[in-house]
């Protein structure tokens, strides 16, 4: 391979300025030693004759696809490759697809396809929607390891689960570290539905809390205690597997989370009971705007002769076309 040699201190601005000419070979890696620097260039006959030219072996630069789609392209036509979503969810070492019913029969190429391109260690697909009170899906194996159960890395603190078994939504990352930003110390939590306890030890490990975690899929909080050993906390958790509804709570609370976006309204007049004046509320819904979701809480308040300042809104991710998952923010006050 042909290259321009030049000295370590010079390698910089001769790299920029073949770059500007369009003389620098892009398919090559630069290669350096203790006092030279080897370029690789595209045609000697353009290069400056004052500068060294030398043969060398160099590493090709390796070229990844854009999306996992390109690996495709020998497999499906392109009224199949526009159809494919090219969005995925990555759970720890798990990739989870959704593939439309139409492209069902190329799964397993699609399956392999996903793999290489995330280098991840398994992939499934999603099989139904999120169902019953356990909030559970499910799932298809596709390609690699044939196991579900995984540790997923998030603000630096760790959360085991079996997505075949619990829910949890990697894309809700962001919000769970906004809401423990806004969490002071000392609070008493209620989280209503819990799950594995995203938002219990992304507080927690930050806060010095204390949080009652509750949630009915007996899975969920299996692994929200094998999460509160596999993190470094400051505040504390106390994991309840219950009903919500059937909990006998003997004080309220500072702050009650309530991230069940389909059916978390129905429980508002419980979260009205169960907030301490000028308590906050964090309440999460399905819906196209906010008024739904604002309306909801000033009614359940207005039962119990309780004042609503809505402290802040906001599009947590798109759910599906027109709809959002909301996120309000809701200080509760006599």
């Amino acid at each position: 391979m042909k290259a321009v040699k030049t000295p370590i201190k010079n390698l910089n601005d001769l790299r920029i300025e073949l770059i500007e000419k369009k003389l620098m070979d892009m398919s090559y890696k630069i290669k350096t030693d203790k006092n030279y620097g080897y370029i690789p260039i595209k045609d000697e006959n353009n290069i400056n004759p004052n500068l060294e030219i030398v043969d060398i072996d160099l590493v090709k630069v390796e070229l990844f696809p854009k999306n996992f789609t390109e690996l495709l392209e020998d497999k499906l036509n392109n009224k199949e490759l526009e159809d494919l979503k090219t969005s995925f969810d990555i759970i720890g070492d798990i990739v989870i697809l959704e593939i439309p019913e139409n492209l069902e029969k190329h799964k397993k190429d699609i399956g392999k396809a996903t793999l290489n391109f995330t280098k991840r260690k398994s992939v499934y697909m999603k099989k139904s929607p999120i169902q019953g009170t356990t909030r559970v899906r499910q799932l298809e194996f596709l390609k690699g390891d044939e196991n579900p159960v995984t540790i997923h890395k998030e603000h630096g603190n760790r959360l085991k689960l079996d997505v075949s078994k619990v829910y949890f939504s990697p894309r809700l990352a962001t919000e769970r570290l906004r809401v423990a930003e806004s969490v002071q110390n000392n609070e008493k939590i209620l989280d209503m539905f819990c799950g594995i306890g995203p938002f219990p030890i992304i507080i927690a490990s930050r806060k010095n809390v204390k949080i009652t975690a509750v949630d009915i899929n007996k899975d969920a909080i299996k692994y929200l205690n094998e999460n509160i050993d596999l993190n470094k906390l400051k505040g504390n958790i106390t994991p309840i597997n219950n009903d919500i509804t059937k909990i006998n709570f003997k004080n309220k609370f500072d702050r009650i989370l309530m991230n069940l976006p389909g059916t978390a309204y129905k429980f508002l007049d419980l979260a009205i009971d169960l907030i301490k004046n000028n308590g906050i509320i964090n309440y999460y819904e399905f819906s196209k705007d906010y008024e739904q979701g604002i309306n909801r809480i000033k009614e359940a308040a207005s039962k119990k002769n309780k004042n609503v300042e809505i402290i802040s809104t906001r599009k947590v991710k798109s759910n599906s076309p027109g709809m959002w998952h909301v996120a309000i923010d809701a200080k509760i006050s006599d």
